[in-house]
């Protein structure tokens, strides 16, 4: 039986095969293969602990081989994977040729003094990358055991103790266990599965019927999550910029299966999943403060953990304040939003994790908030606002699609032509009523890009948008005449298709039309060419 632990590193990470080798001479324990020092202490921890199990460590020269030997091993999750292969070489597991035993098996968990198996994390990355690798036998702390079952793939066991964890691996063995017989370990072992309810949405989350008129605003933010557009909302202090985005996951579908476990994965990988987690089933809604570091954004550092922008994988990243982040943190996000992953190189290597967020900026209109307030004076230099919005930076800027400009009164007056109103006169509209049209235009998506490496209109490509947003030849002249008037980028252009086809979605139309292309135009050309008001 072979036996393999992991070590993290980007989403994916490493199968770490756990070889031992046991002569005759001085008794003593080496571990090779690149450890680092808590590693190599584990050799003190599996010794004690396997003698307080009642079981024997073998008096003879033991060599412990971690292979690959040219990735670092980092981290106590190696100590199970050490103690059971010792044991397993030593003998006191199943004899080698015990019918049904596995050819091999996953182990994960550090073990104190006393034989306790304490939880450690990545454990659903690391049961995931080894079935991707044909490994279905996988042993874990019991804290981690409904971890790592969310991925409902091959069998997983459970242990608390070292003791139960050589019960599972010795269940229906000849061999000896710390009884004299093969134990049961009630509860410890079972086929992956279980429910994979995940994170329930915040039953505090404001309702987008407690967001007084604003019909343009709730307008962007509706297109924006139906097409999973990026989106910028600029406005005064007090004009309900952070509470209208706040409320976008009260209105967003869930994440089909395929997302979840990636999603999952992710926060698995960082650490972040409780005790009683199962598969994420709602987006992740990231929100981190201005004062954040690049690492703390876009991940790494001595552990490779994922950043906000991993997190936030599949679902929104809010920089409220946005103009408050550190320019190098705002320019580092614009190839991740394009090539929807980050990579880090550390140590001659490469990692990656995947990075497919929305990006979702507020920002004030100046330093002081009132640049263009209809009553409140601006005390801002224009070279004061200038140094502003250049924190932002034009590339940035023209990778948002949605443009918006909310309006510091409660209500934005009559609608013109080409924009939304708020249904139902002075009874704003509910955030149930916009979650029905948006889960109707996200099925209408997949459905549509089902097989492609992408499921949402802000994800096709160029090259796809003639075969996807078919446009009459009579209002192909809506969008050349608007480039030529505003001024249009090229990504623009494109920007304004995506926006129309997510628009035709949302009114269950096969085609775009002019009134789709004219729409798309309003949300686009806030911020043209730096005129923002």
């Amino acid at each position: 039986m072979k036996v393999y632990s992991y070590v993290p590193g980007g989403y994916a990470g490493d199968l770490v095969s756990v070889e031992v080798d046991i002569r005759r001479g001085i008794p003593s324990t080496e571990i090779v293969g690149l450890p680092d020092n808590a590693v190599r202490e584990a050799r003190e921890r599996v010794r004690v602990a396997v003698r307080k199990a009642a079981l024997e460590y073998p008096p003879d020269r033991v060599l412990i081989n971690l292979a690959p030997a040219g990735v670092r091993k980092v981290g106590a999750s190696f100590d199970l994977a050490i103690a059971v292969a010792v044991l397993e070489t030593s003998g006191q597991l199943c004899p080698p040729d015990e019918p049904g035993r596995p050819a091999a098996v996953l182990v994960l968990g550090e073990l104190q003094l006393d034989g306790t198996v304490r939880g450690v994390r990545g454990v659903l990355s690391a049961v995931a990358a080894a079935t991707e690798r044909g490994i279905d036998h996988a042993l874990v702390p019991a804290e981690n055991l409904r971890e790592a079952r969310a991925l409902r793939r091959g069998t997983v066991a459970g242990a608390g103790r070292l003791q139960e964890a050589v019960s599972v691996l010795a269940a229906g063995c000849r061999a000896r266990t710390p009884s004299g017989a093969a134990a049961d370990v009630p509860g410890a072992v079972g086929t992956a599965g279980g429910s994979a309810a995940g994170p329930k949405p915040d039953a505090n989350m404001p309702d987008y019927a407690e967001l007084r008129g604003q019909p343009r605003f709730k307008r962007a933010l509706e297109l924006a999550a139906a097409g999973r557009h990026n989106l910028i909302v600029v406005g005064p202090p007090g004009s309900g910029k952070t509470m209208g985005v706040r409320a976008l996951p009260s209105v967003t579908p869930d994440l089909e299966q395929s997302e979840s476990l990636e999603v999952t994965r992710i926060y698995s990988r960082a650490g972040l999943l409780g005790g009683g987690a199962d598969l994420f089933r709602r987006p992740p809604f990231r929100a981190p403060h201005h004062t954040a570091s690049l690492q703390g954004i876009v991940g790494g550092g001595r552990d490779l953990l994922p950043g906000e922008i991993s997190l936030a994988h599949k679902g929104v990243l809010f920089l409220d304040e946005a103009a408050e982040f550190r320019k190098n943190v705002l320019q580092s996000l614009r190839e991740p939003a394009e090539e929807r992953r980050i990579v880090i190189a550390r140590a001659g290597r490469t990692y990656w994790y995947p990075a497919d967020f929305q990006l979702v900026l507020a920002a004030n209109p100046c330093p002081c908030g009132y640049f263009g307030h209809p009553t409140r004076m601006c005390t801002c230099s224009m070279a004061e606002v200038t140094r502003y919005w250049k924190r932002l930076g034009g590339p940035l800027i023209d990778r948002i699609d949605v443009r918006v400009r909310v309006d510091p009164r409660a209500s934005d007056g009559p609608s013109r032509e080409g924009e939304s109103r708020d249904d139902g006169g002075d009874a704003p509209e509910s955030s149930g009523k916009m979650h029905g049209r948006i889960v109707e235009a996200v099925r209408r998506q997949r459905d549509r890009y089902r097989g492609e490496p992408y499921s949402s209109n802000a994800g096709v490509p160029a090259s796809h948008l003639k075969r996807y947003a078919r446009v009459s030849p009579e209002n192909e002249g809506v969008v050349e005449q608007a480039a030529e008037k505003l001024s249009l980028s090229s990504r623009a252009m494109v920007s304004v298709l995506r926006m129309a086809r997510t628009l035709a979605d949302l009114d269950a139309s096969a085609d775009v039309h002019r009134q789709h292309l004219l729409e798309a135009i309003q949300h686009r050309r806030l911020g043209e060419g730096h005129r923002w008001f």
